[in-house]
């Protein structure tokens, strides 16, 4: 009897598990594929909307991306090496974006950035900046939400770098620089390029701080997931095209960091 119940609960757990994943995840995503216009995909895909969509996604995803490694880098050395009062802090509040509803980054940027914001209205007044509602305003809130990725990753790897090396390579004279090129950064090289991975992929999905802060205006500051949303309403096949195609990039980068980030076997 004793053994009976202890195999029910295993399989009662795991019949729940399987419900889960074929009603939430497998089902919708079969849809898509299901639903897929296969036939016109190319003539689709090959529209001057669709085509201008994916650049401008390159090109704010990379972007972001860039400044996601200038300005994460540093922060995560910061975290992980320098103890100082507040940098748990510190820490919750670079993080914060991971959790935080994207709308509200994108009007946390809008009134910070924009033409009457915080500092926007002395950008616009005494240089002629105006930073809302354009591809650069795209790009910062692409950052913004997809920095933490990297900065938690590189962050946790430099906590796991063994220090020794890094002593030993001063101790017989090399300087800060040398040891951070030389030593440091190849300990960690899975880590900053899984964290450059999931920051782009972050950066390329990107949708309610976008359309806050930069507005959805095709060939300036429509992205892909931009588009979907507005295709909804004119061209249901192209935006599933635009899913599925979005869907395959996210896959491909689980893929990529399979054994570097998930720890899967």
């Amino acid at each position: 009897m004793t053994r009976r119940r202890g195999r029910g609960l295993p399989l009662a757990l795991g019949a729940v598990a399987v419900v889960g994943i074929g009603l939430l995840i497998l089902l919708p995503l079969a849809a898509l594929i299901v639903r897929a216009p296969w036939g016109s995909a190319a003539d689709l895909l090959g529209t001057k909307e669709v085509r201008e969509a994916f650049k401008l996604s390159l090109s704010v995803s990379l972007s972001a991306l860039a400044l996601a490694v200038v300005y994460g880098f540093p922060i995560a050395w910061l975290l992980a090496r320098v103890s100082f009062p507040g940098r748990s802090l510190l820490r919750a509040l670079v993080l914060l974006p991971m959790v935080l509803p994207p709308v509200i980054g994108g009007v946390a940027l809008l009134v910070a950035f924009g033409r009457r914001g915080v500092a926007g209205q002395y950008l616009d007044d005494w240089f002629g900046i105006r930073l809302a509602y354009t591809r650069t305003a795209a790009v910062l809130a692409a950052t913004f939400v997809s920095m933490p990725f990297f900065v938690i990753t590189v962050e946790a790897a430099l906590r796991g770098v063994d220090r020794r090396y890094e002593d030993a390579a001063r101790s017989l004279g090399a300087s800060p620089g040398f040891v951070l090129r030389h030593v440091t950064l190849p300990s960690i090289r899975g880590a900053l390029g899984a964290g450059a991975a999931l920051t782009w992929a972050r950066a390329l999905g990107e949708f309610g701080a976008t359309i806050t802060f930069a507005g959805s205006f095709a060939r300036q500051t429509q992205t892909m997931p931009l588009a979907i949303y507005d295709f909804l309403d004119t061209d249901v096949h192209a935006a599933i095209l635009l899913s599925l195609v979005l869907l395959a990039v996210s896959v491909a980068v689980l893929a990529l960091l399979r054994d570097r980030w998930l720890g899967a076997p």
